[in-house]
């Protein structure tokens, strides 16, 4: 699960708790890693630097990745990763608490920032979510490909019957053929507007309640893989995606928002130790949907470590060396 804003259940009680405790706890990351492509002369020698990140297991990596470059630039890292809930993790990096995390756009635009509508380009999505921040003390760097959010996927058997790539093609085969567009969804996404409800009024669908089943997150896959419903909602950096040979339809139309992996670090921190910015953008960029899709299958479909999940991929692109 990603930076959907689904996950932000009982933000107050959270952010409640995140004061109380002042997320005091976390543990030194001890990776045995040095500069590699990146940290080249250990431009962070001597800073002490605290990562965070959400619960699920993308954002477990992507902490992880994000504390390995630290350590390979010469930080020492304290690893506060796993904090439930979005508003935690965040609010550690506004307060401080925290240094820096892999942040969502689409979250920080519509939960954080409180606006109701996102912004179909990516850029300009990133753009306004950073000048937005800076009045909180949060510094977004430049945002990765890595874009988890909403999709329909079907299973093959399902797509070599009715050939649709994109969802207006599901709206055409909706109306043309109503009974071959049967949904697995989960409850939230039946009936938010940036869900269900608002997908068939940008894509001119209308399919009958009889056609949709809801049912929790982790059932939609396997019922989808078996062909139960023709298409089910599903994240788009979901290893199960690809462990389970599904097709995911284009949003062709752009109406599901963007949810690029950027880092967000505590201005402060960046003024203190700008190379941070050096030290990532590569990593950054090379984040894209395949790779969340092949990381998060390790962890979820392969039962791995999500921190040596993260160490094995920044080795294997030659980002840090194991020393």
């Amino acid at each position: 699960m990603g930076g959907r804003t689904r996950l932000l259940l009982a933000g107050a009680v959270l952010l409640a708790a995140a004061s109380a405790c002042g997320l005091t706890s976390g543990s030194p990351m001890v990776d045995d890693v040095e500069p590699g492509s990146i940290g080249q002369g250990k431009p962070l020698e001597g800073a002490q630097l605290t990562v965070t990140s959400k619960e699920f297991t993308e954002q477990l990596i992507l902490g992880a990745i994000m504390g390995i470059a630290f350590q390979a630039a010469g930080a020492e890292v304290v690893d506060r990763t796993g904090i439930q809930g979005s508003v935690g993790s965040r609010e550690a990096v506004v307060k401080g608490e925290a240094d820096a995390g892999y942040e969502y756009t689409g979250t920080a635009w519509i939960t954080y920032q409180g606006n109701s509508e996102p912004i179909p380009d990516p850029r300009e999505q990133w753009l306004a979510v950073r000048d937005a921040d800076r009045k909180n003390g949060v510094t977004w760097l430049e945002p990765s490909e890595l874009n988890n959010t909403y999709a329909l996927a079907m299973n093959q058997s399902n797509y070599k019957k009715y050939r649709t790539r994109t969802l207006s093609e599901v709206a055409e085969l909706s109306r043309r053929d109503p009974g071959a567009v049967t949904l697995c969804v989960e409850g939230e996404f039946a009936n938010r507007a940036d869900g269900l409800p608002g997908m068939e009024k940008a894509y001119g669908m209308d399919i009958p309640t009889r056609n949709v089943t809801q049912m929790d997150t982790g059932i939609i896959y396997t019922q989808t893989a078996k062909g139960a419903c023709t298409y089910g909602e599903v994240f788009t950096t979901d290893g199960r995606i690809k462990s389970m040979n599904l097709v995911v339809m284009e949003d062709d139309k752009k109406f599901f928002p963007n949810y690029n992996a950027a880092p967000t670090i505590h201005s402060e921190t960046l003024k203190k130790w700008p190379a941070i910015a050096e030290v990532l953008a590569p990593v950054t960029a090379a984040l894209n949907n395949t790779v969340a899709q092949d990381l998060n299958a390790k962890v979820d479909v392969e039962g791995e470590d999500p921190h040596q999940v993260a160490l094995d991929w920044m080795v294997e692109k030659g980002f840090v060396k194991e020393g």
